[in-house]
């Protein structure tokens, strides 16, 4: 699936008042720019942003942030969000490898929906469960570890389950069929994860979990 690109997108972001534009400002302090102490759940690729708003409509008791690096793609959710009034969401736009400066241990969970696998080998560091970004969600989670990924590639679910057991993390959800699981596991659907449910593909779906 592409995305077009939009040539004035940083302007359509930051005129979004979903947009922080300086978010390493707020590291330690998200609670009080959202001023509230609910949970704050973080999507890394968030592409165009179907599922983090539909997250945030659907479950008001928590904060929910954004973070995409592709300027187009953060501005195609900025515009989807234009005529919303959803206090529970923010968007950034940075490189995941950068979350270390913008949070401070005040993340609950992390979310991995549909992330670029890089398949070869030697693209393996930029693998979203590689084990220097487990490293890095470690010093932003505000207690107990919990990653949700989903993903229709073999081969990086498979990564994810070795590197996370590796990491030990405990598996409290396992699908190999997320739509056609017995167990009507909760989800909201990504616009990848729509036409692939069209194309009757498996979704992959892990929730992972450490508690301190």
């Amino acid at each position: 699936m592409e995305y077009n690109v939009i040539k004035n997108a940083d302007n359509i972001l930051n005129n979004s008042k979903y947009y922080v534009s300086n978010p390493t400002k707020y590291k330690g302090k998200w609670h009080d720019y959202f001023n509230n102490n609910k949970p704050i759940y973080l999507e890394l690729g968030t592409g165009r942003g179907e599922f983090i708003i539909n997250m945030a409509k659907k479950y008001p008791e928590y904060n929910f942030i954004g973070l995409e690096l592709n300027a187009s793609q953060l501005a195609t959710c900025a515009l989807k969000l234009a005529k919303e009034n959803i206090t529970n969401l923010k968007l950034i736009k940075d490189d995941a490898r950068n979350i270390i400066n913008i949070f401070g241990k005040e993340i609950d969970t992390i979310y991995l929906t549909f992330s670029e696998p890089w398949p070869k080998k030697r693209d393996e560091k930029n693998r979203f469960t590689h084990e220097s970004y487990l490293k890095l969600y470690d010093r932003i989670f505000k207690k107990d570890k919990h990653i949700i990924l989903k993903t229709d590639n073999k081969g990086l679910f498979a990564y994810s389950l070795e590197t996370l057991s590796q990491y030990w993390y405990v598996f409290d959800i396992v699908s190999l069929d997320l739509h056609h699981d017995e167990r009507n596991i909760s989800n909201i659907m990504t616009d990848f994860e729509k036409q692939y449910f069209k194309e009757n593909r498996p979704i992959y779906y892990l929730d992972a979990s450490f508690k301190n």
